[in-house]
């Protein structure tokens, strides 16, 4: 059943977003970011051979760099200043949140409001500028040890490349975080989400590209598909879409009941209402978590280089794309993830006692204890579906690049295209909402219009 708000939705024409003015000052400064930051990932790292970078990025493409590359859009391939995207801040937020589930003092901070939530945010930054200084000097030493087509891919390698390299890619981290603020105030979305999706989303042409290029033979290195298998990861990939914009808007509405009550000399009706539970509240963030774990190995052999020990050698080997214990280990993570992140997000015991608070009650359950089993119960059965839905969406594309090789585009699937789909649902519920909140600002004009004249 809809409710007002949606049947008010679907009243919406062109009409009310040409008259929306508010509207489109949001998106045009909204696209105006988005170009600022893909004009940054074309603009270099100095000190780097670029077309040394090149041949070196194609024998790791599939590793570390190849993964961060599917995020920022193409900046890793060309070693551009944003070449780590906002994905420091988005590690950082993780931790940050499983943190608060474990250190009391955060945990207090989080249930003080804005102020709290403002302290919390300023801790985030701080170990956002942490890992990006990390990673950062683990991709300045990479870069000095590799080499391309028989160069070297730094031009002077040293402290000062070192140091100019994590100055750089940090200064980059962090503008684009303001970037990000700066969209989600006075822009149209989540600022951070959406620089995501525009990196991801601007490789989608060349991927479909190389998709084709596979059926006509003119794959890398002669590599080729045969054309039906091309049709029918085409086919499969928008049904997969499909399906990921089904899971993401079911629901498990839970009903709750408020009593009747005494208002003055009047007695008020009793409300009904629903608790609405996605199948998965934990969004993209387990895939995310679970790819940057599994790629540890590979990060610490890219940063000590060819000195280190043969059993970090071993363990990248093994836990390289492509391979079955890849696979296994990043399915047996996502699940982990997902049933650790959504009893953070959705804490059984707080929402009950909320309802507590408010008066409200399930039919057939006593407030308090007995509501947060219930809920416990509910969310563990729905996790155990979103848990499945999400490694199944994210082992796809590893299972067809077993089969059919390295060819096969990430985009088929993965936490890219959960990013993709999500951001999407998302902006346009924004949008929809600015275009709601627009119709009722003029109705309540006319109105008042209507008043005076009477």
């Amino acid at each position: 059943m809809t409710s007002a708000a949606e049947q008010f939705a679907q009243n919406i024409t062109f009409s009310s977003f040409a008259k929306a003015e508010e509207l489109k000052k949001r998106l045009l400064f909204t696209l105006g970011a988005l170009i600022v930051y893909r004009l940054g990932t074309y603009i270099p790292l100095p000190g780097v051979n670029p077309n040394a970078f090149a041949q070196a990025f194609q024998s790791q493409s599939g590793g570390l760099l190849g993964t961060l590359n599917i995020f920022a859009g193409g900046a890793v391939e060309r070693m551009a200043i944003f070449a780590l995207n906002i994905m420091p801040y988005i590690s950082a937020s993780i931790i940050l949140q499983l943190m608060t589930a474990i250190i009391p003092t955060l945990e207090k901070l989080k249930k003080e409001g804005e102020q709290g939530r403002r302290q919390i945010n300023q801790y985030t930054r701080y170990l956002t500028v942490f890992l990006a200084t990390l990673q950062g000097y683990f991709i300045a030493v990479s870069l000095q040890a590799n080499n391309g087509g028989g160069l070297p891919v730094v031009n002077e390698p040293g402290p000062f490349f070192i140091l100019t390299t994590v100055v750089t890619l940090v200064g980059g981290v962090m503008f684009l975080l303001w970037l990000g603020e700066q969209i989600t105030a006075r822009g149209v979305g989540n600022g951070i989400s959406l620089l995501i999706f525009a990196g991801i989303v601007a490789e989608l042409p060349r991927a479909a590209a190389g998709l084709f290029a596979l059926g006509r033979g003119a794959g890398p290195a002669g590599a080729s598909l045969p054309g039906g298998t091309v049709v029918v990861v085409a086919v499969l990939a928008l049904l997969l879409i499909a399906f990921v914009v089904f899971m993401e808007r079911s629901q498990r509405r839970i009903l709750v009941q408020y009593p009747r009550r005494q208002v003055g000399m009047k007695m008020t009706q009793g409300d009904k209402s629903h608790l609405p539970l996605k199948l998965n509240p934990s969004g993209v963030i387990p895939p995310i978590f679970a790819s940057s774990l599994i790629l540890l190995p590979a990060t610490a052999v890219g940063a000590i280089g060819n000195d280190a020990p043969e059993f970090l050698q071993n363990l990248q080997i093994w836990f390289s794309p492509g391979r079955p214990t890849y696979v296994a280990l990043y399915a047996a993570l996502i699940i982990g993830f997902t049933f650790v992140y959504t009893s953070i997000v959705f804490n059984v015991e707080d929402v009950a006692d909320n309802l507590k608070k408010y008066g409200g009650f399930i039919q057939g359950y006593r407030p308090g204890a007995r509501t947060a089993e219930y809920l416990d119960y509910v969310v563990s059965r729905l996790t155990v579906i979103g848990a499945a839905y999400l490694t199944f969406v994210c082992i796809l594309p590893e299972i067809l690049k077993m089969s059919y090789g390295q060819g096969i585009p990430v985009y088929i699937g993965g936490t890219s295209l959960l990013i993709v789909v999500s951001v999407t649902l998302d902006t346009v519920g924004q949008i929809q909402g600015h275009l709601i909140a627009q119709q009722y600002e003029s109705l309540i004009k006319k109105s008042k219009l209507r008043g005076s004249r009477s």
